[in-house]
């Protein structure tokens, strides 16, 4: 079952909130959508894209933190000792910043349009940053 239909670039994902896992960081996330941004490549953490959200807050602490989310795992780091960001991993990813590893709460997971996650990763790095829409489906 899916909550979300993520729009990224040329793909269309689905995903499902991690309700029971991330309950705070699935509410105050389904709260401002949709949620509109762009995706770049990630700088330290392997092969992801991120979106960074300065000091942007949800308002929320950690809650199933990982430093290491899989492919089509998506975890938001709500600020701290880095800015405010949201990570949807295509590959290995160990979760970095300029002051080192950092764990961020994974609240969604891809149900839908994983094959397409490399591709995405690939058009982020080399084309630059890609448009991201997530809604309500």
């Amino acid at each position: 079952m899916s909550d979300l239909k993520i729009i990224a670039g040329p793909f269309t994902f689905e995903a499902r909130f991690e309700r029971e896992a991330a309950p705070k960081t699935c509410e105050a996330f389904a709260a401002r959508l949709p949620f509109v941004s762009k995706v770049v490549h990630v700088r330290w953490s392997g092969e992801g894209v991120w979106i960074p959200l300065g000091d942007y807050s949800f308002g929320v602490d950690y809650e199933n933190a990982t430093s290491y989310p899989a492919p089509g795992e998506i975890i938001l780091y709500p600020g701290g000792i880095s800015e405010t960001e949201i990570l949807l991993a295509y590959g290995g990813v160990r979760f970095a910043s300029k002051v080192g590893q950092l764990a961020g709460n994974h609240f969604l997971t891809l149900t839908a349009g994983r094959e397409n996650l490399v591709a995405l990763g690939k058009l982020a790095l080399w084309e630059g940053a890609q448009p991201i829409r997530f809604e309500a489906v």
